[in-house]
């Protein structure tokens, strides 16, 4: 991976002060891991140990996430909210209305990283949504493709930052 090829993610003080305490932990808790390995591996045949396969599979997962924290803690543009200007960017809570449709969703444009767990959902800016949307101002209707072809319009009805 080139510098050129690597995204800058938008984080605030508190989300990046959270994943980086996770990141932490996963990184004291590699001895445990270890450990658990090295007994399991001391109860004998390991084809048919499962508490060495599980082991395993959890030390994996978790240097995994340890990789992607890292990375993405690297890249992270760390900073207050955006400007409340009613434009659609990293960091604001958009509701929108789709084309056809009376009912608004709500959403969290940013990283999954940045949102509250099972607080409000979040759309990438990456996404197709995401990107139709953002710098749109509030009113201002843009369009995006579906998986299926077809064409959606959404209209941006509002875009606050997130924790206002």
């Amino acid at each position: 991976m080139t510098v050129s090829d690597t995204k800058v993610t938008w984080l605030t003080q508190d989300a990046y002060d959270r994943l980086k305490h996770e990141l932490d932990e996963l990184i004291e808790n590699r001895p445990v891991i270890a450990a658990k390995i090295n007994d399991s591996r001391e109860e004998g045949d390991l084809k048919e140990n499962g508490g060495y396969h599980a082991a395993r599979e959890e030390q994996g997962q978790q240097e995994a996430r340890i990789r992607h924290l890292q990375e993405l803690l690297r890249t992270a543009k760390v900073g207050e909210a955006p400007q409340n200007d009613g434009v659609a960017e990293p960091g604001m809570v958009l509701t929108v209305r789709y084309d056809g449709d009376d009912d608004e969703e709500k959403f969290l444009l940013a990283t999954r990283e940045e949102g509250a767990e099972g607080e409000i959902e979040v759309y990438s800016p990456d996404s197709p949504l995401g990107k139709a949307l953002l710098g749109a101002k509030e009113g201002e209707a843009r369009e995006y493709d579906l998986p299926n072809g077809r064409t959606q319009k959404v209209t941006l009805v509002r875009a606050v930052p997130y924790g206002a």
